[in-house]
């Protein structure tokens, strides 16, 4: 390079500050990745770590007090008095310690580890865990007013994670423990039962129940599964629950899980009510006349009684108005549920379908479980359990079963003629 030649010395030195600024700024760049990685790895490094945050929580305190204030003893009486033990737990508190108690007395071996979660233990350093009663109310709080699960630290002591644990697996108990008594099929006796109710109440001979859906919000669906829960009536997606109720509210059967892109015919094709019927194994109970009250969606089967459209004459009218009022049972049935239960008045927070169908089924059983505790009589000497059938058939004849039942069920002729029946029938004696 010719150091006269200016043309040549200004070129060079452009490009000389440029690569010497370029280098110096990666070099400063490299510096700094280095002294991250060594942090991250716990180097030399003189920047102070994270470390978990321990808070003091006095567990016994937050137990004795919560006695004091709604279970007492044989020396004092309770701060709150039953009434507010009641709106609070949403159930008395003999049921409710006769939950907790099931709960810990439960041997069946092998013991679920859910189960065991619930019994006091000794942790390393010496000190009890945390009391049943302590996580039992936390669990039974988060389903009453849908709280967050940090909401009642102050109060109870319990921490974020341990109150989800809470909930997790008391639901788990809940169904392992109640779900042959409190979501049961109905035995013959306690279809006589419910014909006799219905019959005063409503004055519909041979009543079953109602039948309807309702939609759960689900806040947290992961985006992957809009498209099959997601419809257009509802801000979020959505998850349906199908069940029949009688006039006292008893839950008589539930389905839970269908996507809420569907309607409630999609949901009444796979709802498993039909399956004993389907296959010859329900009990066996006379009737004159035989169903479920429903609404105008659901199609004209033999099994359903839905309205008329439209009233032409003071019989059909006077129908109308006592289906109508008899139907109202499902949507009370649905109203006390949700009141009672506002995990699932508002828009559901768990990531998992499975999380959220172990809470529904929960607040169903206790729903009914808190029926069976205010005098709603559930017979336990004959529980109803899928029998074998009488008559050994081979496979052709089970699908010539099926078959014929499953057209029975949807026959429209005999939905017009029972309605038809029902309407002479109220004409004539009411």
């Amino acid at each position: 390079m010719d150091p006269n030649n200016h043309d040549d010395y200004d070129t060079y030195d452009h490009y000389d500050v440029y690569f010497q600024s370029d280098y110096d700024r990666f070099t400063r760049d490299c510096e700094h990745f280095v002294a991250l990685c060594e942090q991250e790895a716990g180097g030399s490094s003189s920047a102070p770590k994270r470390r978990r945050t321990y808070i003091p929580r006095e567990r016994e305190s937050a137990k004795q007090r919560l006695l004091e204030d709604y279970f007492g003893n044989d020396e004092f009486e309770p701060k709150y008095p039953k009434e507010k033990f009641r709106q609070r737990y949403r159930m008395s508190s003999t049921l409710f310690n006769k939950i907790v108690n099931n709960i810990l007395s439960y041997d069946v071996e092998p013991i679920p580890e859910y189960f065991t979660y619930f019994k006091p233990r000794y942790d390393a350093t010496g000190r009890l865990s945390i009391d049943p009663i302590l996580k039992c109310t936390y669990a039974i709080r988060q389903l009453a007013y849908d709280t967050a699960p940090d909401a009642f630290d102050e109060y109870l002591k319990i921490a974020e994670r341990t109150s989800r644990e809470c909930l997790d697996t008391f639901t788990k108990c809940i169904h392992v423990l109640y779900v042959i008594k409190f979501l049961r099929k109905p035995t013959a006796e306690d279809i006589e039962k419910t014909y006799q109710l219905h019959e005063q109440k409503h004055g519909l001979p041979n009543m079953l129940g109602s039948i309807d859906c309702m939609h759960l919000d689900w806040r947290n669906c992961p985006k992957a599964l809009h498209g099959q829960f997601k419809r257009r009536d509802h801000k979020y997606p959505t998850i349906m629950l199908e069940v029949v109720a009688d006039q006292r509210l008893w839950i008589w059967h539930a389905y839970f899980g269908v996507r809420g892109a569907n309607n409630d015919l999609n949901v009444l094709y796979g709802f498993p009510l039909f399956d004993d019927e389907l296959a010859d194994t329900a009990p066996e109970c006379s009737f004159v006349v035989n169903g479920h009250t429903a609404d105008g969606i659901y199609l004209a089967w033999s099994t359903f009684v839905k309205t008329f459209p439209v009233a032409r004459d003071e019989k059909s009218l006077k129908f109308k108005r006592v289906q109508e009022v008899a139907r109202k049972d499902i949507e009370r049935a649905f109203e006390v549920l949700q009141g009672r239960w506002g995990i699932i008045r508002q828009p559901a927070r768990p990531y998992q379908i499975n999380t959220l169908k172990r809470i529904m089924y929960c607040c169903i059983m206790l729903h009914n479980m808190i029926l069976d505790d205010e005098g709603f009589e559930v017979n336990m000497r004959d529980l109803f359990v899928n029998p074998a059938p009488n008559i050994q058939r081979d496979w052709v004849e089970k699908c010539d079963l099926h078959i014929r039942k499953s057209k029975e069920l949807r026959d429209r002729k005999t939905h017009i003629d029972l309605r038809q029946d029902l309407v002479e029938h109220l004409s004539n004696n009411h």
